[in-house]
């Protein structure tokens, strides 16, 4: 470990409850928060980065994140008009919150994103700039440098304005006075969050500066955050829960926040805990597969250096939770000074500004087991823990503030009783203000009504059950893919598995989640055509989906069942049954022509090579995939293997140690 001693020594927390902060007044905006606290705590340290996860590289001041956010801000007046979007892709580090709050004291309408990946084009980059209509980038140095020469391909992306903020202003001879920085209000729009994938339409949630508020209020409630505490994150800032809980949760209630980039986690998760450790952290928030890699990836070596009595509060949210990844995670690292009580389940998603339910951090975690067929028909069925067609269920809490859930059943439109699996919906000021210039998308998701025509109620498209005031979340309604946190349209990778070779049938095919045992898993379903049926080549065809998957989404295929034509559930008017194709698979309905898990990769002859390097990257990828050794192809590529983006990480990871 190389984390080295800043100027700032974070106070010891040997306690569980850190110091309650004294009470702020309310806030209209975001800025109005922070012009606050760079007036009343100017000098104390608000962000730190640590540039490769381990060493400290900079950090912000309140009062430098003021300064500097509205020296951007001026920059803007002078070119753009309050409610312009502005893009913004930047390289992990603090020049985001910069440029994030130079955005709100313009009165822009900030639309953050990342940057597009070297040599590869990134249609959903494009479609977000086609539909929020933005005009002007605003990014860093790096960023712009390495884009630049490929924007005479992107006529959309070259079209725009981009600026980098870290660069110095172009000199004036007469300086001119400083623009006059509109007002900003609560109703008015702080960012867009865009949820869609790569072809499906874009659908940018708008969040306005008093849903922000008031989510933030309620994230803070029960979770005992003050003045002392130290949030430790390395989510994408781009991302809605690193954003606002990650970032602007600090802010809110006044503390430090030190941030690691995204990859150097995924190249080596001990870095997140080690630096938990030395900042001794009280916060932070995770998919459910960080904690899985935290337990898989870390040696005793590495366990007996960490101290992590000062973890307070750790929310597991953004995918499905699950109860023996809580379990793994509480017993690999209790003898570090875990407290049980750290790691909290939740419940959100953007339309909501983010939160819908959190367990507080003293309620312990409350598990329910169900019946496994039963609940892929969304029924509940109770069974003992000990049944072993038990599955268990994890309850994912309730909301602090005037916020409220209710299980509906979606077709009647009728509230459901407790134990009945229904659909989540949610009402109360978090709830996002619609979706951009989408106004029937936002009437069908925020406009919906109860069947005695009360409401408004936001749709969640995600289904479960009730038990007192908690939520059980059980599988989605709507046919979003949640893998590693990350949201995949299941149209998106349709059209690529129809695409990657010509024995797929073209709007024949179906993608869901399914659960693998370690998390959720990609699956397809996909219709051969009838020309191929006789000599049907499942190995070729596989190996194309798995490498056009992986390139294409950075996702590792899990299981594809190959059927015949006019095998697929479809509704009447042709549209594909996902949620009917994924139960037909679970309970093994279909009558398949092929089925292909992970674990059938077939290996092949290999080419003379050094045996030591080979067996390393054997057994480095076989522990990656989580696949037998003896199945991995080393005249393959990496992403006919399966190696998504997560895996890559790690393999570099493991290479550079």
């Amino acid at each position: 470990m190389r984390l080295t001693l800043s100027p700032y020594r974070p106070i010891r927390h040997h306690f569980h409850v850190p110091e309650p902060s004294p009470q702020d007044p309310d806030f209209p905006t975001l800025t109005a928060l922070l012009r606050h606290r760079a007036q009343t705590t100017p000098d104390r340290p608000a962000y730190a980065y640590l540039a490769d996860g381990e060493i400290e590289s900079s950090r912000l001041t309140f009062a430098e994140l003021e300064r500097r956010s509205r020296a951007i801000a001026q920059r803007l007046a002078t070119q753009t008009a309050p409610g312009d979007r502005a893009l913004l892709l930047f390289s992990p580090g603090l020049a985001f919150m910069e440029a994030f709050f130079g955005c709100l004291f313009a009165g822009l309408i900030a639309v953050p994103s990342y940057p597009p990946k070297r040599n590869r084009p990134d249609p959903r980059l494009t479609t977000i700039v086609r539909d929020s209509g933005a005009k002007l980038v605003l990014t860093d140095a790096a960023v712009l440098a390495e884009i630049e020469p490929r924007l005479e391909n992107t006529p959309s992306l070259r079209a725009l304005t981009w600026l980098a903020t870290d660069a110095p202003a172009d000199p004036s001879p007469t300086p001119a006075p400083p623009a006059p920085l509109p007002h900003v209000g609560s109703a008015d729009l702080a960012f867009l969050q865009y949820t869609s994938g790569s072809t499906a339409d874009p659908k940018g949630v708008m969040v306005s500066h008093g849903n922000l508020l008031h989510n933030l209020a309620d994230l803070d409630r029960g979770w005992n955050h003050g003045p002392n505490s130290i949030m430790v994150t390395w989510l994408p800032i781009f991302h809605d829960m690193g954003l606002i809980y990650g970032a602007l949760i600090p802010l809110f209630k006044g503390f430090l926040c030190v941030m690691l980039p995204p990859a150097s986690f995924l190249q080596r998760p001990a870095r997140w805990l080690e630096a938990l450790s030395h900042y001794q952290g009280t916060h932070s928030a995770a998919p459910n597969f960080a904690y899985d890699l935290c337990v898989a990836s870390t040696t005793p070596t590495q366990r007996a250096a960490l101290d992590l009595s000062s973890w307070h509060v750790s929310l597991n949210a953004a995918e499905p939770v699950r109860a023996h990844t809580v379990a793994a995670f509480n017993a690999a690292f209790a003898p570090c000074g875990l407290s049980p009580l750290t790691v909290k389940p939740g419940f959100g998603l953007a339309e909501a500004t983010l939160k819908v339910t959190a367990l507080p951090r003293d309620e312990p975690i409350t598990t329910v087991y169900v019946e496994a067929k039963a609940l892929a028909r969304n029924e509940l069925d109770i069974l003992p823990a000990a049944d072993p067609a038990a599955t268990a269920i994890i309850g994912c809490g309730w909301g602090q503030v005037d916020n409220r859930t209710l299980i509906v059943d979606p077709d009647s439109r009728q509230p459901c009783p407790p134990d009945r699996v229904g659909e989540i919906w949610f009402a109360g000021p978090s709830v996002a203000q619609g979706y951009w210039q989408r106004d029937e998308a936002t009437a069908a998701t925020f406009r919906a009504t109860l069947a005695d025509g009360s409401g408004p109620w936001m749709r969640t498209g995600d289904l479960g059950f009730s038990r007192g005031r908690e939520v059980f979340v059980t599988g989605r309604l709507k046919d979003l893919i949640i893998l590693r946190g990350l949201n995949h349209y299941p149209q998106d990778i349709e059209l690529t598995v129809e695409q990657a070779h010509p024995a797929i049938r073209s709007g024949c095919s179906a993608a869901f989640s399914i659960e693998s045992g370690t998390g959720e898993a990609l699956a397809v379903v996909a219709e051969v055509e009838r020309t191929f049926l006789r000599r049907f080549d499942q190995a070729a065809v596989v190996a194309a989906l798995r490498e056009a998957i992986t390139s294409h989404h950075e996702l590792t295929l899990h299981t594809v069942v190959f059927l015949k034509p006019a095998s697929i559930p479809k509704t009447s008017s042709g549209k594909i049954q996902r949620s009917l194709a994924r139960q037909r698979l679970l309970t093994e309905a279909f009558n398949p022509v092929a089925t292909w898990t992970l674990t059938d990769a077939p290996p092949r002859s290999l080419p003379p090579s050094s045996e030591g390097l080979e067996r390393f990257m054997r057994e480095t990828l076989a522990q990656i995939l989580k696949v037998d050794a003896s199945r991995i192809d080393a005249t393959a590529p990496f992403a006919a293997q399966g190696l998504d983006s997560l895996s890559a990480v790690a393999l570099s990871g493991a290479l550079e140690a």
